[in-house]
């Protein structure tokens, strides 16, 4: 999953970040409304968590954009405006929930994979597929029975490979949806994480690579 964090308090911002990310969940960050708008254009995004009193551009805007050129993208809207009106307002501008601030992150957390979860064709809670079993909400990955002992980024790359359920994802895809904005598309962090865990899932290979497209999961062809 990737989330966009649209917050102009720069303290709060890097603590959703640094959270996010310590959950194996790819984060960004834009501190106003532009250039949140600018980076959904750019980025495919499952998430935006989008504070509503933004300068530049007002997150109400922001939303009602991202509603009418983005569908696919869902939005919390966080805010430390609690009243039934404030939440009331944003729910009819767009936004898929709502969390006034302050708030639990474990709450942020299970909020934001049940939004994701509500996207497109989401895949089910519990991953499975070859004799992998891959639980995001307590972040276990299982061959065979056999728990796996992964890293942040080999945990969030299997997830997009599980998501696939043996279909190829490329280099390009990996990079978008388990790191961030901030990584260099000439990087080898894809090519040396796939070998961590390719190593890490054992015997008889089950992560594979299809020259020239990416990697895929499963029995090799």
């Amino acid at each position: 999953m990737r989330v966009l964090i649209v917050e102009d308090e720069p303290f709060m911002a890097q603590a959703l970040v640094n959270g996010l990310r310590r959950e194996a969940i790819a984060a960004d960050h834009a501190p106003d409304g532009q250039t949140a708008l600018e980076q959904i254009a750019s980025h495919d995004y499952d998430v935006v968590v989008l504070d509503r009193d933004l300068p530049r551009v007002h997150g109400d805007e922001v939303c009602r954009r991202i509603t009418e050129q983005h569908s696919s993208v869902r939005v919390l809207m966080l805010t430390a405006a609690a009243s039934l009106d404030d939440r009331v307002d944003g729910l009819r501008l767009g936004a898929d929930d709502y969390l006034p601030k302050p708030f639990d992150f474990p709450e942020l957390v299970a909020r934001l994979h049940a939004l994701h979860r509500r996207s497109g064709s989401p895949p089910p809670p519990v991953l499975e597929w070859a004799g992998v079993r891959l639980d995001p909400f307590r972040r276990e990955a299982y061959r065979d029975g056999r728990y796996l002992r992964l890293t942040r980024k080999e945990f969030a790359v299997l997830h997009v490979l599980m998501s696939a359920q043996g279909g190829v994802v490329s280099a390009e895809t990996l990079l978008e949806k388990a790191w961030d904005q901030h990584a260099d598309p000439f990087t080898q962090a894809v090519r040396v994480t796939i070998s961590t865990l390719r190593r890490k899932l054992g015997e008889p290979a089950l992560l594979h690579t299809r020259t020239g497209a990416g990697y895929f999961l499963g029995h090799s062809s």
